[in-house]
Parts: C-alpha cells; sequence; structure tokens
C-alpha cells in the first residue's frame, strides 16, 4: 500500500474520533511521524500513553476509544508531542522530563494551528487556552479544561466528585471512599475501611452509594 492509500485508510478511521477539520493533518502526520496509533479499550488510569520504537521501527501511540472527539484528539497531540520530543532527544531523552520544557514547546507548536473554533466549540477552545499557559502531565489535571470537555461525553449521566454532598460514600477504581472537605483544588476522601485519607479530584468520575458499609 502507497503512502496516499495509507493516508486514506486513516483519515477513515480518525474521522469518528477527532473533529472533521484536524483529520488531513492528522492522517499526514502518522506517515510524517512514522508511528502506529492503537485505539484501546476504556483505562482508568491513563487516557493515552507513547512508546518509543520498537524492533519495527515504529513508534506506537495509544488512545482510549471512548474519549469524545475534543478529548481524543488533544490525548493524541500530548502523545505525539513525547514522539517528538524523544527523536530531538535520542541520545539524552532519559534525561530529558516527561513533561519538561521541551515537551510543553512541542505540544504548544503542534496544537497551536487548531486553536480556531472549525476545531473546538468556543468554550472548549476558551479552557483549552488557558490550560497552554502551562500544559500538565494531562490535560485531567487541568479541571477548567476537564470539566467542559465532560460536556461533550456521550454518557452525560456521570457523576462527579464535586457534585456529591459531604460525607457521601463513593466508589471509585473499585474503592470505596467518603468525601471530606476540600483542600485548595482536591477533597480529602477518607477511604472505608482503612480509615487512610486520599486527595481526589473534584472532577473524577465517582458513583455514589446508598447503603451503609461498615469501616
Amino acid at each position: 500500500m502507497n503512502n496516499e492509500d495509507k493516508i486514506d485508510s486513516y483519515k477513515n478511521i480518525l474521522k469518528d474520533f477527532i473533529p472533521e477539520k484536524s483529520v488531513d493533518t492528522v492522517a499526514n502526520w502518522i506517515i510524517q511521524f512514522h508511528f502506529h496509533l492503537k485505539i484501546t479499550e476504556n483505562r482508568n488510569s491513563k487516557l493515552g500513553d507513547y512508546r518509543s520504537p520498537t524492533e519495527n521501527g515504529l513508534h506506537q501511540i495509544t488512545v482510549n476509544h471512548n474519549l469524545n472527539k475534543y478529548s481524543f484528539f488533544i490525548t493524541l497531540v500530548h502523545e505525539i508531542a513525547h514522539l517528538v520530543t524523544h527523536e530531538q532527544f535520542k541520545k539524552e531523552y532519559r534525561r530529558v522530563k516527561p513533561h519538561g520544557h521541551e515537551w510543553k514547546r512541542n505540544f504548544k507548536n503542534l496544537i497551536w494551528g487548531f486553536l480556531n473554533e472549525d476545531i473546538f466549540p468556543p468554550e472548549v477552545l476558551y479552557a483549552l487556552k488557558g490550560y497552554m499557559n502551562n500544559p500538565a502531565a494531562s490535560s485531567c489535571t487541568d479541571a477548567d479544561l476537564q470539566r467542559v470537555l465532560k460536556r461533550y461525553d456521550k454518557n452525560q449521566n456521570k457523576q462527579l466528585l464535586e457534585d456529591l454532598k459531604p460525607n457521601t460514600l463513593f466508589k471509585i477504581n473499585g474503592r470505596v471512599f467518603r468525601k471530606g472537605k476540600l483542600l485548595r483544588k482536591r477533597f480529602q476522601c477518607t477511604e472505608i475501611p482503612s480509615n487512610r485519607h486520599y486527595l481526589i479530584s473534584g472532577i473524577a468520575e465517582v458513583k455514589e452509594i446508598d447503603e451503609v458499609i461498615d469501616k
């Protein structure tokens, strides 16, 4: 299969996962940056990841399949920025901080041309521009951006920790907690039954539990 046929094939897949006006560029990036894009099952621990070239010479990028198209696109660009950083600092890549200024610069350069309303709804664009002032390890760490992005998820019945009343019992990642007080940007929650305290983001997706649980 020649590159033109590959690009057409990539476009056919990408159109279901990212904004329409970004499809052509991303399809060409797959050829340009020589990576394999793997769309995976949902992973609670991460939205995507990057792996440096294996024996077949391909970089690998994975992104969770269940992300809405704006979250998917931002995550994909995030991981491509890791790839670009790896290529720039091959011999000393391990000395480069994963989300240091090198990665931040590449992420900004890659996404800059997409910061317009042809790609993102106004509210997402506004929040994304705020995040771009200092992009972090994950868009999930920016509460304002993540809160806006969640409005475009297919499942609109998700519960967020910040919406629960104080002392409410909830489950997250198979563990049960009681919601506590807000400390800066996270809630101090008590795990049941260990009574250990954990700081959990207010935009974490949780499941409220009605029944009383013995400690």
